[in-house]
C-alpha cells in the first residue's frame, strides 16, 4: 500500500496544497505550528474515519471558508484508487473510487495506515483505555464487521447506562427493556472480545520479536488480553461462552449497576496486560523499557496488517525521533526499509540522503 499523493483546499492552515509522496522515507520538515502535523492528519482521516487528535469536522475548516476537502490517490490491492472527503457545517460527503459512500465508516479499511505519535510513547504506562484504542483502531482497518460491532455496541452502552441512571424515575421502563438491552450489549460484545483475544495474541509473536531485536536484551515481554467481564482470555475465543458469561453478569448484579448508574461489566473494562519477564510493564518497567514496548506494538501493528492482508500499510510518524534516544531512534530508521514512511520532522540532517524532503512553511509545500 502506498501513498501517491495528497491534495487539501481549506483544510486547517492550508489554503490549497498537492503533495506528491514516493516509495519510501518522504520527510515534512519545518519549523513547528507550519502545517506538518496537519498534512499527517488529513493523510490518516482516510485511514481511521476522524481526527488522530481530536478534532471535531467544524474545526477542520480554514478559518473564513465554507468547506474543506481533501483528495487522496493511493495503490492498494494491486490498482491504483482515489478517495474524497469533504466537511461543510455539519454535513460530510465521502467518496471511494468516485463512488458516494453513506458512511464515513465504510471508508475505514480500503486505505489502512499505521500512526506512531509522542503519546503513543505512554500506551504501557497509561490506563486501559489507551490500549483498547490501540486494539479498536488496529482491528477496524481489518475488520469491517468489528467496526460494525464496536458502532453498535457503544451505542448500546449509552442507552444502557442512561436506562440504569433513570431506574428509580422509571422503574416500568426498566424493568421492561432491561433484559433487551443487556441482550445486545452481550452479542457485541461475542463479536468484539474473541477478535480483540486474537489481535492481542497476534501482538505476543510479533512485538516480542520486535522487542528482543530492538534491545538485545533477554527480556521477554508478555501481552495478554484481560476481558472486562470475568471470563478467562482462553475461552473469550469462544462467542457463546462470551454471551453467556456477559448475559449472566448483566442480569444478576443490577442493585449494583443501578447504583452505580453505570454498565460494570463488558469490553468498554477491557485492558492488555503487559509484563516484562513475569513483571508489570506498567508499574515496575522504566521509562526506557515503556517506551521500547510501545515502539514494538506500533510495528508489530504493520506487521500483522501485512500478514493478514498481503500489503504493508503506511507508516506515519509524527515528531516521534526527537522523543526516542540514539539507539531507538537508530534502530527505527533501519526498519524503514521497504515501508513507506511519512514523518514530520523539524531536523533533516539525521536522515539518509535518499529520502524524499518536502519543506513545510505556513501551511506551503514545497518538493
Amino acid at each position: 500500500m502506498l501513498v501517491r499523493a495528497v491534495a487539501l483546499r481549506d483544510y486547517r492552515n492550508i489554503g490549497e496544497a498537492d503533495v506528491r509522496f514516493t516509495e519510501g522515507v518522504n520527510l515534512l520538515v519545518g519549523d513547528n505550528a507550519q502545517g506538518k502535523t496537519n498534512l499527517l492528519e488529513g493523510i490518516y482521516l482516510f485511514a481511521l474515519g476522524k481526527s488522530f487528535r481530536g478534532a471535531k469536522e467544524a474545526e477542520l475548516v480554514r478559518f473564513g471558508a465554507d468547506i474543506a476537502s481533501l483528495r487522496l490517490n493511493f495503490a492498494a490491492g494491486g490498482r491504483e484508487q482515489s478517495a474524497t472527503l469533504r466537511f461543510a457545517k455539519g454535513k460530510r460527503a465521502v467518496e471511494l473510487n468516485r463512488v458516494k459512500l453513506d458512511r464515513m465508516s465504510e471508508l475505514i479499511g480500503a486505505f489502512r495506515a499505521v500512526l506512531f505519535c509522542p503519546e503513543h510513547l505512554s500506551l504501557i504506562k497509561e490506563g486501559p483505555a489507551v490500549r483498547r484504542a490501540y486494539l479498536d483502531i488496529a482491528i477496524s482497518q481489518l475488520r469491517p464487521v468489528y467496526l460494525r460491532a464496536l458502532q453498535r455496541y457503544n451505542a448500546v452502552l449509552r442507552e444502557r447506562n442512561k436506562l440504569l441512571k433513570t431506574a428509580d424515575e422509571q422503574p416500568r421502563v426498566f424493568r421492561d427493556t432491561i433484559e433487551l438491552w443487556s441482550a445486545q450489549l452481550a452479542e457485541q460484545a461475542a463479536v468484539i472480545a474473541p477478535a480483540r483475544r486474537e489481535y492481542v495474541e497476534a501482538v505476543q509473536a510479533a512485538a516480542a520479536d520486535i522487542f528482543a531485536d530492538m534491545t538485545g536484551s533477554r527480556e521477554s515481554p508478555t501481552f495478554t488480553y484481560a476481558p472486562g467481564f470475568h471470563l478467562e482470555p482462553d475461552r473469550c475465543a469462544d462467542p457463546g461462552a462470551v454471551r453467556e458469561q456477559m448475559m449472566r453478569l448483566l442480569t444478576s448484579h443490577l442493585d449494583r449497576e443501578k447504583a452505580a448508574g453505570a454498565t460494570l461489566w463488558g469490553v468498554h473494562k477491557d485492558d492488555v496486560q503487559i509484563s516484562l519477564n513475569g513483571r508489570s510493564a506498567r508499574l515496575y518497567g522504566s521509562q526506557g523499557q515503556q517506551r521500547s514496548l510501545a515502539l514494538a506494538m506500533k510495528l508489530a501493528e504493520g506487521e500483522i496488517c501485512a500478514a493478514q492482508t498481503g500489503e504493508r500499510p503506511v507508516f506515519l510518524f509524527d515528531d516521534v525521533l526527537s522523543e526516542l534516544d540514539a539507539a531507538r531512534r537508530a534502530y527505527l530508521t533501519r526498519e524503514f526499509a521497504g515501508r513507506q514512511v511519512i514523518m514530520t520532522t523539524c531536523e533533516r540532517a539525521v536522515f539518509p540522503d535518499e529520502a524524499n524532503v518536502i519543506g513545510v512553511r505556513e501551511g506551503s509545500y514545497m518538493q
